[in-house]
């Protein structure tokens, strides 16, 4: 997505007209006047934003500066840089040679080959490490990006680069949402309605529960519920996202309202599947609603959702016990004990083992750190 457009999605998805957004960006800086007009051309690409202004879009927006950044490279120019940051050195050799394989195989593999690699990561991305899952996936990956010759494969790609962006934390600036917008563009190509929906919830979900870029998250959940109205896994994924962010930005009244609605479309298309990123079962959706109350400062409809999740939660998932406990630390956290939520926090992130910690849990764990008050 260009910035232009990027900057659009994002103002919208705060429910700011070009005007407010102006008077923001006023309001932030006394260097200049900022006009609807100066946002129009913006977002139009009439006008690309400097250094300066592009820091002030940014706070504005509520997205790191290097989202907006990423947004001005062009496509191959972004495939090339993330590479470089997210590939260790020592395993350039063996991505390079594969990617060179692919690309003159006579015997590629098959549709069905990576859709059953699809289950497969949505299986292991529960239970795995961050850093494993990023390396095998960037194998993958530059393998698939060999053979984007159908929309079917544009949409397994589009999935697998949604689950490559989680294993980057969201805070750390550009990473995750970047990735996260080259996936929502590679759905589109598949011009699967399914797919579509689905990353951009993903996205969404992703976000908001990490508590990261709220613009983006807001940005992501409204194009989904945009593309398709209809009870979906991505539109539930959606809804809870921005419930999520809701919270954190303290609109309970907005939060609650998303949640029902979340409950309504859980009621519809909840998962069978217990163990893959890419359903929402019983037990996953009370960890999006432990969390959501317990940000909300609900603590009997907190306990009430982890007492559910834990009823169903298999014992393979060690890491989702955590989270469930590390929201009860934040309980204790925002309720004033700041010196009990943290040691609960603490230790029951230290119980599970180091090669099971996500990215997600430290970011809960700073969550707590600092009580995370409205």
């Amino acid at each position: 997505m260009a910035l232009g457009p990027l900057i659009r999605d994002l103002r919208t998805s705060l429910g700011y007209s070009q005007s407010r957004l102006a008077d923001v960006l006023c309001e932030s800086s006394s260097r200049a006047t900022v006009t609807r007009e100066d946002v129009s051309r913006r977002e139009s690409g009439k006008r690309t934003p400097g250094p300066f202004w592009l820091r002030h879009l940014a706070s504005a927006l509520e997205v790191p500066l290097e989202v907006l950044e990423g947004a001005k490279l062009q496509r191959r120019q972004f495939l090339t840089n993330a590479a470089a940051t997210a590939i260790a050195p020592i395993v350039a050799s063996d991505l390079l040679r594969s990617g060179f394989s692919a690309a003159l195989a006579t015997d590629a593999p098959s549709l069905e080959y990576w859709k059953d690699k699809l289950v497969i990561y949505g299986r292991d991305y529960m239970s795995l490490g961050a850093a494993e899952i990023q390396k095998r996936l960037s194998h993958d990956l530059l393998v698939l990006q060999q053979q984007l010759e159908t929309p079917g494969a544009w949409g397994i790609a589009a999935k697998l680069m949604t689950l490559y962006g989680k294993t980057f934390p969201g805070s750390d600036g550009a990473k995750a949402a970047n990735w996260y917008r080259l996936a929502a563009q590679a759905a589109d190509r598949s011009r699967d309605l399914d797919a579509r929906v689905w990353v951009r919830g993903r996205a969404a979900i992703a976000l908001g529960y990490e508590g990261a870029s709220l613009g983006l998250a807001d940005a992501f959940a409204d194009q989904a519920m945009d593309i398709d109205d209809r009870p979906s896994l991505g539109r539930l994924n959606a809804v809870m996202g921005k419930a999520h962010a809701a919270a954190i930005r303290g609109n309970d009244e907005q939060a609650w309202r998303l949640a029902r609605e979340g409950r309504r479309i859980f009621d519809s298309v909840g998962s069978e599947d217990q163990t893959s990123d890419y359903a929402v079962p019983f037990w996953r959706m009370n960890v999006f609603l432990s969390l959501l109350a317990a940000r909300l400062g609900n603590e009997n409809e907190a306990m009430r959702a982890q007492d559910a999740a834990l009823g169903e939660l298999p014992e393979s998932l060690p890491r989702f016990k955590t989270h469930l406990e590390m929201h009860r630390g934040l309980m204790l956290a925002r309720s004033g004990d700041e010196t009990g939520g943290v040691a609960y926090a603490r230790s029951a992130l230290d119980r599970l083992p180091p090669e099971k910690h996500s990215l997600t849990l430290r970011l809960l764990m700073e969550e707590v750190r600092s009580g995370n008050g409205h």
